[in-house]
Protein backbone atom coordinates (compact mmCIF):
# COMPACT_ATOMS: atom_id res chain seq x y z
CA UNK A 1 0.00 0.00 0.00
CA UNK A 2 3.02 2.23 0.69
CA UNK A 3 2.73 5.69 -0.84
CA UNK A 4 -0.93 5.39 -0.96
CA UNK A 5 -1.25 5.92 3.21
CA UNK A 6 -2.64 8.71 4.97
CA UNK A 7 -0.28 10.23 7.02
CA UNK A 8 -2.06 9.21 10.00
CA UNK A 9 -2.34 5.65 9.11
CA UNK A 10 1.47 6.46 8.11
CA UNK A 11 2.74 7.75 11.43
CA UNK A 12 1.04 4.54 13.02
CA UNK A 13 2.31 2.30 10.74
CA UNK A 14 5.47 2.67 12.26
CA UNK A 15 4.15 0.99 15.35
CA UNK A 16 1.84 -2.32 15.42
CA UNK A 17 -1.93 -1.18 16.45
CA UNK A 18 -5.15 -3.68 16.57
CA UNK A 19 -6.67 -4.71 13.23
CA UNK A 20 -10.02 -2.82 14.15
CA UNK A 21 -8.68 0.62 15.12
CA UNK A 22 -6.37 0.94 11.77
CA UNK A 23 -9.32 -0.01 9.80
CA UNK A 24 -11.17 3.27 11.87
CA UNK A 25 -8.43 5.24 11.23
CA UNK A 26 -8.26 4.49 7.41
CA UNK A 27 -11.63 5.31 6.91
CA UNK A 28 -13.12 1.89 6.33
CA UNK A 29 -15.72 1.24 9.04
CA UNK A 30 -16.23 1.65 12.30
CA UNK A 31 -13.94 -0.85 15.11
CA UNK A 32 -16.71 -2.17 16.59
CA UNK A 33 -18.23 -3.31 12.50
CA UNK A 34 -14.42 -4.23 11.97
CA UNK A 35 -14.94 -6.49 15.16
CA UNK A 36 -18.07 -7.91 13.58
CA UNK A 37 -15.85 -8.85 10.51
CA UNK A 38 -13.34 -10.42 12.11
CA UNK A 39 -15.30 -12.65 14.24
CA UNK A 40 -17.32 -13.41 10.85
CA UNK A 41 -13.62 -14.50 8.94
CA UNK A 42 -14.43 -11.76 6.51
CA UNK A 43 -10.68 -9.73 7.18
CA UNK A 44 -7.41 -11.04 5.77
CA UNK A 45 -4.10 -9.86 6.74
CA UNK A 46 -1.37 -11.21 3.92
CA UNK A 47 -3.72 -13.98 2.84
CA UNK A 48 -4.48 -15.34 6.54
CA UNK A 49 -7.81 -14.94 8.23
CA UNK A 50 -7.62 -12.31 10.92
CA UNK A 51 -8.42 -13.09 14.46
CA UNK A 52 -9.72 -11.07 16.80
CA UNK A 53 -6.53 -8.89 18.87
CA UNK A 54 -5.02 -9.19 15.49
CA UNK A 55 -2.36 -6.30 15.06
CA UNK A 56 -0.61 -4.54 11.79
CA UNK A 57 1.73 -2.25 10.80
CA UNK A 58 0.44 -0.69 7.81
CA UNK A 59 2.51 -2.75 6.02
CA UNK A 60 0.54 -5.76 5.08
CA UNK A 61 -2.34 -6.63 2.43
CA UNK A 62 -5.38 -6.32 4.16
CA UNK A 63 -8.90 -7.22 2.76
CA UNK A 64 -12.17 -6.84 3.69
CA UNK A 65 -14.69 -9.17 2.21
CA UNK A 66 -12.22 -9.97 -0.75
CA UNK A 67 -11.77 -6.26 -1.38
CA UNK A 68 -8.24 -4.72 -0.63
CA UNK A 69 -7.98 -1.95 1.95
CA UNK A 70 -6.77 1.20 0.19
CA UNK A 71 -6.34 4.28 2.31
CA UNK A 72 -5.94 7.29 -0.32
CA UNK A 73 -10.37 7.36 -0.66
CA UNK A 74 -11.53 11.00 -0.03
CA UNK A 75 -13.86 11.21 3.00
CA UNK A 76 -17.80 10.16 2.57
CA UNK A 77 -20.58 12.22 4.61
CA UNK A 78 -24.00 12.14 3.86
CA UNK A 79 -26.66 13.23 5.55
CA UNK A 80 -29.90 10.66 4.99
CA UNK A 81 -33.10 11.27 5.72
CA UNK A 82 -34.41 7.42 6.80
CA UNK A 83 -37.87 6.83 6.78
CA UNK A 84 -39.92 4.01 9.23
CA UNK A 85 -38.50 0.57 8.74
CA UNK A 86 -35.11 1.05 7.22
CA UNK A 87 -32.76 -0.11 9.89
CA UNK A 88 -29.31 0.93 10.97
CA UNK A 89 -27.28 -1.69 10.70
CA UNK A 90 -24.50 -2.90 7.62
CA UNK A 91 -25.15 -6.48 8.12
CA UNK A 92 -26.85 -7.92 4.73
CA UNK A 93 -28.91 -10.69 6.83
CA UNK A 94 -31.42 -8.00 7.39
CA UNK A 95 -33.44 -6.88 4.38
CA UNK A 96 -33.85 -3.57 5.27
CA UNK A 97 -30.76 -2.27 5.99
CA UNK A 98 -29.56 1.39 5.31
CA UNK A 99 -26.73 0.51 3.46
CA UNK A 100 -28.57 -1.58 0.60
CA UNK A 101 -31.78 1.09 1.01
CA UNK A 102 -29.14 4.63 -0.08
CA UNK A 103 -27.02 1.71 -2.63
CA UNK A 104 -24.15 4.32 -2.67
CA UNK A 105 -21.01 3.38 -4.98
CA UNK A 106 -18.41 3.10 -1.65
CA UNK A 107 -18.67 1.62 1.46
CA UNK A 108 -20.03 3.67 3.86
CA UNK A 109 -22.09 2.87 7.44
CA UNK A 110 -24.35 4.84 9.67
CA UNK A 111 -23.21 7.60 12.43
CA UNK A 112 -24.61 5.65 15.23
CA UNK A 113 -28.47 4.54 15.20
CA UNK A 114 -32.02 5.85 14.62
CA UNK A 115 -34.07 3.13 15.83
CA UNK A 116 -36.08 1.20 12.85
CA UNK A 117 -39.81 3.14 14.11
CA UNK A 118 -37.91 6.18 14.32
CA UNK A 119 -37.23 8.66 10.95
CA UNK A 120 -35.01 11.98 9.97
CA UNK A 121 -31.44 12.37 9.68
CA UNK A 122 -28.62 9.71 10.19
CA UNK A 123 -25.48 10.67 8.97
CA UNK A 124 -23.52 7.83 6.85
CA UNK A 125 -19.67 8.00 6.44
CA UNK A 126 -16.65 5.98 5.31
CA UNK A 127 -14.63 7.50 8.06
CA UNK A 128 -13.97 5.65 11.51
CA UNK A 129 -12.24 8.70 13.02
CA UNK A 130 -15.53 10.54 12.65
CA UNK A 131 -17.79 8.04 14.20
CA UNK A 132 -15.73 7.95 17.39
CA UNK A 133 -15.86 11.59 18.12
CA UNK A 134 -19.07 12.00 17.35
CA UNK A 135 -20.20 9.41 18.83
CA UNK A 136 -18.77 9.57 22.60
CA UNK A 137 -21.65 10.37 25.10
CA UNK A 138 -19.05 12.34 27.27
CA UNK A 139 -18.90 15.12 24.01
CA UNK A 140 -22.03 16.76 24.87
CA UNK A 141 -22.91 16.70 21.11
CA UNK A 142 -26.74 17.78 20.28
CA UNK A 143 -29.24 15.97 18.73
CA UNK A 144 -32.71 17.85 18.39
CA UNK A 145 -36.12 15.63 17.26
CA UNK A 146 -39.64 16.64 16.45
CA UNK A 147 -41.99 13.94 18.58
CA UNK A 148 -45.66 12.93 18.75
CA UNK A 149 -46.73 11.75 21.96
CA UNK A 150 -50.36 10.39 22.32
CA UNK A 151 -51.46 12.29 25.21
CA UNK A 152 -51.57 16.24 25.65
CA UNK A 153 -48.44 18.00 26.76
CA UNK A 154 -48.66 19.05 30.28
CA UNK A 155 -45.71 21.60 32.05
CA UNK A 156 -45.37 18.63 34.44
CA UNK A 157 -44.28 16.79 31.55
CA UNK A 158 -41.64 18.77 29.95
CA UNK A 159 -40.09 19.72 33.77
CA UNK A 160 -39.60 16.10 34.42
CA UNK A 161 -37.97 15.44 30.77
CA UNK A 162 -35.64 18.21 31.04
CA UNK A 163 -34.13 17.29 35.12
CA UNK A 164 -33.39 13.89 33.71
CA UNK A 165 -35.42 10.56 33.84
CA UNK A 166 -34.36 7.12 35.73
CA UNK A 167 -33.77 4.67 32.53
CA UNK A 168 -31.98 1.91 31.67
CA UNK A 169 -29.82 1.82 35.13
CA UNK A 170 -28.99 5.29 34.52
CA UNK A 171 -30.13 8.90 34.81
CA UNK A 172 -30.43 10.86 31.43
CA UNK A 173 -28.85 13.96 31.56
CA UNK A 174 -30.81 17.47 31.94
CA UNK A 175 -32.03 18.16 28.40
CA UNK A 176 -33.71 21.21 26.92
CA UNK A 177 -37.65 20.46 25.97
CA UNK A 178 -40.32 23.05 23.90
CA UNK A 179 -44.15 21.91 23.46
CA UNK A 180 -44.81 23.08 19.89
CA UNK A 181 -48.21 21.65 19.78
CA UNK A 182 -50.85 20.29 22.16
CA UNK A 183 -49.10 17.06 21.10
CA UNK A 184 -45.92 17.64 19.66
CA UNK A 185 -42.55 18.52 21.28
CA UNK A 186 -39.39 19.93 20.36
CA UNK A 187 -36.31 18.07 22.60
CA UNK A 188 -32.34 18.50 22.23
CA UNK A 189 -30.24 15.43 24.02
CA UNK A 190 -26.64 15.46 24.42
CA UNK A 191 -27.03 11.41 25.22
CA UNK A 192 -27.51 8.48 22.69
CA UNK A 193 -29.19 5.76 25.08
CA UNK A 194 -30.98 2.84 23.90
CA UNK A 195 -34.72 4.37 22.44
CA UNK A 196 -33.92 7.22 25.34
CA UNK A 197 -36.60 9.24 24.24
CA UNK A 198 -39.64 6.59 24.17
CA UNK A 199 -38.55 5.19 27.44
CA UNK A 200 -38.41 9.15 28.70
CA UNK A 201 -42.10 9.95 27.16
CA UNK A 202 -43.19 5.94 28.94
CA UNK A 203 -41.74 6.97 32.48
CA UNK A 204 -44.67 9.71 32.11
CA UNK A 205 -47.11 7.66 30.81
CA UNK A 206 -46.91 8.57 27.33
CA UNK A 207 -46.70 6.66 24.10
CA UNK A 208 -44.47 8.41 20.99
CA UNK A 209 -46.64 8.17 18.32
CA UNK A 210 -43.86 9.98 16.08
CA UNK A 211 -40.34 10.48 15.95
CA UNK A 212 -38.02 12.71 13.76
CA UNK A 213 -34.59 13.47 14.27
CA UNK A 214 -34.26 16.76 12.55
CA UNK A 215 -30.06 18.01 13.80
CA UNK A 216 -26.97 16.54 14.93
CA UNK A 217 -24.83 18.67 15.55
CA UNK A 218 -24.68 21.63 13.45
CA UNK A 219 -25.85 19.28 10.20
CA UNK A 220 -29.89 19.69 10.04
CA UNK A 221 -32.43 17.68 7.84
CA UNK A 222 -33.70 20.93 6.34
CA UNK A 223 -36.58 20.43 3.42
CA UNK A 224 -34.34 17.11 2.36
CA UNK A 225 -36.98 14.52 1.06
CA UNK A 226 -37.63 11.37 3.30
CA UNK A 227 -35.96 8.44 1.65
CA UNK A 228 -33.04 10.82 -0.03
CA UNK A 229 -29.12 11.87 0.78
CA UNK A 230 -27.04 14.91 -0.12
CA UNK A 231 -23.47 15.62 0.67
CA UNK A 232 -22.82 17.66 3.57
CA UNK A 233 -21.25 20.76 2.78
CA UNK A 234 -17.61 21.49 3.23
CA UNK A 235 -18.37 24.93 4.93
CA UNK A 236 -20.70 21.87 7.65
CA UNK A 237 -17.91 19.71 7.23
CA UNK A 238 -15.47 22.50 8.62
CA UNK A 239 -17.65 23.63 11.16
CA UNK A 240 -17.94 19.62 12.28
CA UNK A 241 -14.45 19.61 12.35
CA UNK A 242 -14.30 22.62 14.88
CA UNK A 243 -17.10 20.88 17.38
CA UNK A 244 -15.17 17.73 17.11
CA UNK A 245 -11.69 19.02 17.66
CA UNK A 246 -11.29 18.21 21.40
CA UNK A 247 -13.58 15.39 21.69
CA UNK A 248 -12.15 12.96 23.96
CA UNK A 249 -12.95 9.19 24.23
CA UNK A 250 -14.69 9.45 27.43
CA UNK A 251 -18.64 8.53 28.12
CA UNK A 252 -20.34 9.62 30.96
CA UNK A 253 -23.37 8.32 31.91
CA UNK A 254 -24.61 9.52 35.82
CA UNK A 255 -25.72 6.75 37.69
CA UNK A 256 -28.98 6.66 39.35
Amino acid sequence: MGHNTNKKVERKSRELIRLNKYLSEAGICSRREADRLIEAGKITVDGIVAVMGTKVDGSQKICVENTLVKHEEKMVLLAFNKPVGVVCTTQKKETNNIVDYIGYSQRIYPVGRLDKDSQGLILMTNNGDIVNKMMRSGNMHEKEYIVDVDRVITNDFLKGMAKGVPILDTVTRECRIEKVGKYTFKIIITQGLNRQIRRMCEYFGYKVTKLERVRIMNISLGNLRQGKYREVTSEEINKLNKLILHSSNTTVYKKV
